[in-house]
């Protein structure tokens, strides 16, 4: 009597039995196909899942661990070990005479060639010298002026004063 009952029912609906029974089988196929690949993408996981867990060369999980963290307390020592140094060298270079100018002229009108030379030298807090270098007939002259933070406390001919400007203009690397 049931088989009656449902039967008016899908009747009433308009709808055949077969069509139902057919619908359902395809979706069971469906979600067969489904919980199949959802099961072989599991498996793969799990098997990359314990090769991490085991290492590559069966090295403990945690013994690869520690030996990261050994290996980064080295590199961060070593870091701090380049700063150090890094500091150390700016410190050298900033005394260094890295700023230099040269004007080359004729200091007399009969020697030609720009033979003569006003060559400043300054480190980083523009202190060094300028250095005049004078070629004549009879021999050649050098002179040598300290400068101090940018000034000579000794007077500067032209080609010096500009020499100093070029270099106290000219910026560290």
């Amino acid at each position: 009597m049931n088989n009656g009952n449902n039967s008016k029912i899908l009747n009433a609906l308009g709808i055949d039995p077969g069509i139902i029974i057919i619908i359902l089988l395809i979706l069971i196929i469906i979600l067969f196909v489904i919980v199949f690949s959802m099961l072989m993408h599991f498996k793969r996981f799990d098997k990359k899942y314990k090769m991490f867990m085991r290492g590559k060369d069966g090295v403990s999980l945690e013994k690869t661990f520690l030996r990261s963290f050994h290996e980064l307390d080295k590199l961060i020592e070593s870091n701090n070990n380049h700063r150090e140094e890094i500091k150390n060298i700016k410190e050298t270079l900033s005394k260094t005479l890295t700023k230099r100018a040269i004007v080359k002229y004729d200091a007399f009108k009969e020697v030609g060639g720009k033979l003569s030379f006003a060559l400043a030298m300054l480190d980083g807090s523009n202190s060094g010298y300028v250095m005049n270098v004078i070629h004549s007939r009879e021999g050649c002259y050098t002179y040598i002026k300290e400068i101090l933070n940018g000034e000579s406390f000794i007077a500067l001919g032209e080609e010096e004063k500009e020499a100093l400007r070029m270099a106290l203009e000219e910026e560290i690397i």
